[in-house]
């Protein structure tokens, strides 16, 4: 039986001031968490696992003012089992992050996009808690972050990316864009196709309209090898994923056994 997160039965819309205070507490509880992992760095204390509770501390306070109901269903791999791993995961709203951040375990780190670390406080935090960004568009810096990012693989880091690049209005599929399946295929990851149903409800991308205790569903599918593709290219991977998050996108389809959450503590 899945866990919910807020006793609400119903989902209602939020009013105005509703929306701008939770607005106002996202912001203020996103630069509390920012501000700690800075101090916790400056002074040499910011460890992995502190991180791994902050991400899930904060992740949890932000779904809380929503009163998300949020479950998840289907098996999750051992992240700890030496294989390097990237969660690939449909993007249809805000609080995509925080979903992936309460229900995955391990120490998950989403792969940015390099502006948002031009972000004050929240960047450098960021770039602080080991969340790593390529940048395509300089061939000598795009290296230098495809190295460092087999490296945190490799020290047992699990890349969160959205292969649509920006967010659905409808929660269904977007075009994939194939930076992220490149940089699965160059570091020999195993892919864990995630997708989010009912999400695109609580706040639709392109507007401010709230919808207050949804039910939200996160589907984990079967890993993907992407060794298994080197031959084929990066478009074979690139469809087999999609064919897979298209899958569990699907509302029709048998949803697996959901798994009980239990409020994360910070560590």
């Amino acid at each position: 039986m899945a866990n919910k997160l807020n006793l609400q039965s119903e989902p209602r819309k939020a009013g105005p001031l509703r929306v701008a205070l939770v607005g106002l507490a996202t912001v203020l509880i996103t630069l509390g968490y920012s501000v700690r992992v800075l101090a916790l760095g400056a002074v040499g204390r910011l460890r992995r696992s502190k991180v791994d509770g902050f991400t899930r501390d904060w992740s949890g306070s932000l779904l809380r003012l929503t009163g998300a109901r949020l479950s998840r269903h289907g098996e999750v791999p051992d992240f700890g089992d030496g294989r390097r791993y990237m969660i690939l995961c449909t993007h249809s709203s805000f609080y995509d992050i925080p979903a992936i951040f309460v229900t995955m375990p391990g120490s998950i780190r989403m792969l940015a996009k390099k502006e948002l670390f031009a972000v004050p406080i929240w960047g450098a935090a960021m770039r602080a808690a080991e969340f790593p960004s390529i940048d395509r568009h300089n061939r000598h810096q795009a290296l230098a972050d495809l190295a460092r990012a087999r490296e945190m693989m490799e020290s047992g880091i699990v890349l969160w990316a959205a292969p649509e690049g920006t967010r659905s209005k409808d929660g269904k599929l977007q075009p994939f864009k194939k930076g992220c399946f490149r940089l699965a295929q160059q570091t020999d990851a195993v892919i864990v196709p995630v997708a989010i149903r009912g999400i695109q409800k609580l706040l639709p991308a392109g507007g401010l309209k709230l919808n207050l205790g949804m039910p939200v569903e996160v589907h984990v599918g079967a890993p993907i090898d992407s060794t298994q593709f080197a031959e084929d290219g990066v478009e074979a991977l690139m469809a087999e994923v999609r064919g897979r998050m298209q899958e569990l996108l699907d509302p029709s389809a048998e949803p697996a056994p959901a798994i009980a959450r239990k409020e994360q503590t910070p560590a």
